[in-house]
C-alpha cells in the first residue's frame, strides 16, 4: 500500500487559462497519484522513479477562475492528504479570474533565501524562529488572512555543505564521517534526507500545499561558493567525491525544485521529462543529463519565465550558467543572457512590473561591489599578467570572501544594467523594474541614478534592488558590521581606493541604499495592483506567546495608475 512520503506541493497554478494546476508529491512505492478538488476538477498520474524513490507531478485540470477549492490527494484510490490527524486548514488551490479585471485584486508575491531546516518543535532554535514557519502558523490560525499569491525561493533551500546534527546521524549510519566529503551530503539518497529535514516540517509542509512556489538554486544547494572561478571548479574536479556531488545535486534539484517550476504546456513538451516518465527506472537517464549540464552550461536551461497576469517574473540561474574563464568570465553563458534579454524587451506593453529574481543581488554595498571588480581585475591580469603573484592573491581572497556576485563579472553587471535602462526607459516602459535576491544574510533596497542628463538617460520606469535573506539563518556580529560599513562614505572611499589599483574604471551609475539593512529571519513581500507597487518587510521574532511575524517595513513604492 503506498503511502505520502513527501509533499503535497502546489506548484504551478496558470494565471493564463486559471483553470490548470500542477501539485507534486513523493510516494513510498509506485502507485498512481490523484488530486481531487471539491469543485470536481481532478487530475491524475502514474508516478515515476529515480534510485528507488517515487515522485509525481500532477497537472490538475478543470479549475474554476476566480475561485479557491479545497483538495485531497489520494494514491491507487486511497486518500493521503491531509491526514487525519491534521491541526491544519485544508489545502487549497486558488486561481485567478481570467480574463483579469483590476477590481480582482492586487497580486502579491512572497520571497526570500537561505533557509536552513527548522529546529524540531521540542528543540530551542538557537538562530530564532523559521520565518516559513511563522507564516504557515498565522496563515493557519486565520482563515481571512490574506496569502501570498506566489512564493519566490530564491536559494538555498537546503544546505548540502552545511547539515543539521539529525542529519549527521543519518549520514553516518550510512559511511564513515572521517573520509570525504565528511558530513557534507555525498549522493543521490543522501539529498533526499536534506528535502526530507526541510520540507517534511509539518507547518512548512501545509504552508508548501496550499500557497504555489517558484524557486531556484544557489550555492549551499550543491555546495559554498559553486562556480566561483575555472581555478576553484579545477581543484573541485580533482577531488574523488565532486562528481558524484554534482551529479546528484542536480538530479535532486531537477526531480524537487525545477521540474515544479515547469507550465503543464512546458512539461508535456519536455522530452527529458518524456523520457523520465517512459523509463522502468529513470535513475541513469538523469545522471546522463545532470552530467552534461555540468559539463556544458548551454546543455540545460535551469532560467524560466513565469506571467501572473500584468506581472512578469523571470527567474534567472546564476550558478550553473557561467562561463568561468578569466578572460571570459561571464555570470550567464551567451544563450542564457540572450534568453534573458529577449524575455525582458519582448512585449513590453503586456506587463506592468517586471521582476528579475537572481539569488545574488546585482547592487551590493559600494564597498563590497568596488572590492568584488578590483578581485576580478587582479585574477585576469590586469597587476602582473594571469600567472603573476596579484592574480594568485585575488584567487585566494576571492574564495576565502566569497567575492562572486554580479559585481565579480564586470561585464555581465554591466549588461544586466544597461538591459534594465533599456526596459525602464522604453516608450512602453513597466512601472516598477524590481531585481530580487536573496544570499547575503540581510535584507535591504538599492535604487541606482544615472548621471547623464542627456533626454531619455533617466529611465521612466523604477528600477529597484529588493534583497530578502535569510528566511531562517545566522550572520555574525563582524559580518553585520562590515555590510554597514559597506553602505558608509568611508566605505565608499575605501572602495574607489581598490578601483582605482585594481584598474577598474568607474560602474555605469551609482547607487545608493533608500532601506535597511535589516537582519533577523525575514520575508518581503511585493503587492502589485494595476501600476501601483507597495513593499512590506516582515521578520519573525519570539514572543512570550510564541513566535509572530512583526511588520518592519511598509513602503508605497509606486501609486500612479
Amino acid at each position: 500500500m503506498a503511502g505520502l512520503r513527501l509533499g503535497p506541493l502546489l506548484r504551478y497554478v496558470d494565471w493564463e487559462s486559471g483553470s490548470r494546476a500542477t501539485v507534486w508529491v513523493e510516494a513510498s512505492r509506485p502507485c498512481t497519484a490523484e488530486v481531487r478538488c471539491a469543485d470536481g476538477a481532478s487530475g491524475s498520474t502514474p508516478t515515476f522513479a529515480v534510485q528507488g524513490h517515487h515522485y509525481a507531478l500532477v497537472v490538475v485540470s478543470g479549475l474554476t477562475p476566480g475561485s479557491t477549492t479545497a483538495y485531497e490527494v489520494f494514491l491507487d484510490g486511497r486518500r493521503v492528504w491531509p491526514p487525519e490527524d491534521s491541526r491544519f486548514p485544508a489545502s487549497t488551490i486558488t486561481t485567478p479570474a481570467v480574463p483579469r479585471p483590476e477590481e480582482t485584486g492586487p497580486v502579491r508575491i512572497a520571497f526570500g533565501s537561505c533557509r536552513w531546516a527548522a529546529a524540531p518543535e521540542q528543540e530551542r532554535d538557537p538562530i530564532g524562529p523559521d520565518a516559513l514557519d511563522t507564516l504557515a502558523v498565522e496563515l493557519a490560525a486565520d482563515p481571512t488572512a490574506v496569502r501570498p499569491d506566489v512564493l519566490l525561493l530564491l536559494g538555498d533551500q537546503v544546505y548540502a555543505d552545511e547539515t543539521s546534527q539529525a542529519t549527521r546521524r543519518r549520514l553516518s549510519a550510512r559511511r564513515d564521517l572521517n573520509e570525504p566529503p565528511g558530513a557534507e551530503v555525498a549522493d543521490y539518497e543522501e539529498y533526499t534526507h536534506l528535502y526530507d529535514e526541510s520540507w517534511r516540517d509539518p507547518e512548512v509542509r501545509w504552508l508548501l500545499s496550499t500557497v504555489p512556489s517558484c524557486m531556484i538554486f544557489d550555492d549551499h544547494d550543491v555546495i559554498d561558493d559553486w562556480n566561483t572561478s575555472a581555478a576553484w571548479l579545477e581543484d573541485m574536479r580533482r577531488t574523488p567525491w565532486w562528481h558524484e556531488r554534482i551529479v546528484s545535486g542536480l538530479m535532486s534539484y531537477w526531480v524537487y525544485q525545477h521540474l515544479g517550476n515547469l507550465s503543464p504546456d512546458a512539461l508535456a513538451a519536455d522530452p527529458l521529462y518524456a523520457a523520465v516518465r517512459a523509463a522502468p527506472d529513470a535513475t541513469e537517464v538523469l545522471r546522463e543529463h545532470a552530467a552534461r549540464a555540468d559539463a556544458d552550461p548551454t546543455h540545460t536551461r535551469w532560467s524560466y519565465r513565469r506571467v501572473f497576469g500584468r506581472v512578469r517574473l523571470l527567474m534567472v540561474d546564476t550558478r550553473a550558467a557561467r562561463v568561468l574563464g578569466e578572460q571570459q568570465r561571464s555570470m550567464l553563458d551567451t544563450e542564457e543572457a540572450r534568453w534573458m534579454r529577449d524575455e525582458a524587451l519582448a512585449d513590453p506593453d503586456a506587463y506592468d512590473h517586471l521582476l528579475i529574481g537572481t539569488s545574488l543581488p546585482w547592487l551590493l554595498p559600494p564597498l563590497i561591489h568596488d572590492a568584488e571588480s578590483w578581485n576580478a581585475a587582479l585574477c585576469r591580469g590586469e597587476r602582473g599578467g594571469p600567472d603573476g603573484r596579484w592574480a594568485r592573491f585575488g584567487e585566494k581572497v576571492r574564495r576565502a570572501s566569497d567575492l562572486e556576485h554580479w559585481a565579480a563579472f564586470p561585464e555581465s553587471f554591466n549588461e544586466l544594467t544597461e538591459l534594465l535602462r533599456k526596459v525602464a526607459g522604453g516608450p512602453d516602459a513597466p512601472a516598477t523594474v524590481c531585481v530580487l535576491s536573496g544570499d547575503v544574510h540581510h535584507a535591504y533596497i538599492a535604487e541606482p541614478h544615472w548621471p547623464d542628463p542627456s533626454p531619455g538617460a533617466t529611465p521612466g520606469a523604477r528600477i529597484m534592488q529588493l534583497t530578502c535573506s535569510p528566511v531562517h539563518n545566522s550572520i555574525p556580529a563582524t559580518i553585520r558590521a562590515g555590510f554597514r560599513f559597506g553602505w558608509s562614505t568611508p566605505g565608499r572611499w575605501l572602495g574607489r581606493a581598490l578601483a582605482l589599483h585594481g584598474r577598474t574604471g568607474a560602474p555605469p551609475m551609482r547607487w545608493r541604499r533608500t532601506g535597511g539593512p535589516w537582519f533577523g529571519n525575514q520575508l518581503m513581500t511585493l503587492t502589485l495592483h494595476g501600476r501601483k507597487a507597495a513593499l512590506t518587510l516582515v521578520q519573525a521574532r519570539q514572543q512570550p506567546t510564541g513566535a509572530q511575524l512583526e511588520t518592519v517595513l511598509e513602503r508605497t513604492l509606486t501609486s500612479n495608475s
